[in-house]
């Protein structure tokens, strides 16, 4: 049987999103994180092309998305049990199995541990095999600590990671590169997996690649390019283009790499840097939705993306809130494939 992930730029069946619904781990960001995802979802359905499937846990949680989504067609609230909304992590990824001429749909599902033990609560370990049986998949379990944010595709076998992440010891100790290269071929068809360095400044998923860089078209990986004097990133984004250019794809096709500005110096309340990133783009069927944190590097990095996805229309959207928590668009979603 040959497995493989479809480019998220691929046709989708769904678009699955999760939707802020614990008070005690939002606080007062839990209204607007609210609205944000409420936004994203909008955009999705109206532009996007999108059947958004948005997960709520809980009444009140389904209350709140209910009042903020009435009327918008093609946004179906489904409740669901989960600690977080990082479905792009705790949720499977879903791939193809190939036999012949035909092909069957697969979700891919791991152990999750939190994120290396930083975060582990009620019901994320339970989220893969939710949306796999709402989307009337097998759920197929691999006995390894994965995230899907952590593994970008390209559609072709090409796997792009970071060893900051999946050599981590704290997600599977002993691991090597080549281990980890057995594991995803067998796992999710990886024919040829890319090796980036460190992630982002106090990125508590330990250098998520989906916040550093992305394919966006066969062989072509948009990555950051500092913004301001004082962006805390600068080094890792210019380490980052430098072995992006020096690579070839699983079809031995040389990457071209597209350099779109970072959100800068993007801190928190307390001062302190946080792991903004404009790569946590979602690409829907018909849009590119692009998180923005500060409105004028913001509207570069929209500029920026609209070249590389010329048949798409690419929307700036606030996701400050969310940050707050953690994470980004891309974060929060997984979609599914037709």
């Amino acid at each position: 049987m040959n497995r493989v992930v479809p480019a998220e730029w691929a046709p989708h069946r769904a678009m699955w999103l999760g939707f802020p619904s614990h008070a005690d781990l939002w606080l007062e960001n839990l209204e607007p994180a609210q609205q944000e995802v409420a936004d994203l979802a909008r955009a999705l359905a109206e532009s996007g092309g999108e059947r958004v499937r948005l997960m709520v846990h809980g009444d009140a949680a389904e209350a709140a998305a209910r009042a903020l989504l009435d009327g918008v067609k093609g946004v179906e609230i489904v409740r669901g049990l989960f600690g977080d909304i990082w479905f792009r992590d705790t949720g499977p990824i879903f791939a193809k199995d190939i036999a012949g001429e035909s092909e069957t749909d697969a979700a891919v599902g791991f152990r999750f541990n939190g994120w290396g033990g930083k975060y582990e609560l009620p019901h994320d370990d339970e989220v893969a095999g939710q949306i796999a049986a709402a989307a009337g998949v097998d759920l197929k379990v691999n006995d390894f600590v994965l995230e899907g944010g952590a593994v970008e595709h390209d559609g072709y076998g090409t796997v792009l990671t970071t060893d900051q992440c999946l050599l981590n010891p704290n997600r599977n100790d002993g691991w090597t590169e080549t281990q980890a290269e057995e594991a995803l071929a067998k796992a999710l068809g990886a024919k040829k997996v890319l090796w980036l360095g460190e992630g982002l400044l106090n990125d508590h998923t330990d250098g998520h690649v989906d916040n550093l860089a992305r394919f966006v078209a066969p062989g072509v990986v948009a990555c950051p390019i500092a913004w301001g004097k004082d962006d805390p990133n600068q080094a890792v984004y210019d380490e980052t283009a430098r072995r992006l250019t020096a690579m070839t794809d699983a079809r031995g096709v040389a990457l071209n790499v597209v350099r779109v500005p970072s959100p800068g110096r993007i801190v928190d309340e307390d001062g302190k840097v946080i792991p903004a990133s404009h790569m946590n783009f979602l690409i829907a069927d018909k849009a590119v939705i692009v998180p923005i944190y500060e409105e004028r590097s913001g509207a570069f990095a929209v500029e920026a993306l609209k070249s590389v996805f010329p048949e798409r229309e690419v929307i700036g959207l606030s996701s400050v809130a969310i940050l707050s928590g953690g994470g980004s668009f891309h974060c929060i979603s997984q979609q599914e494939p037709a």
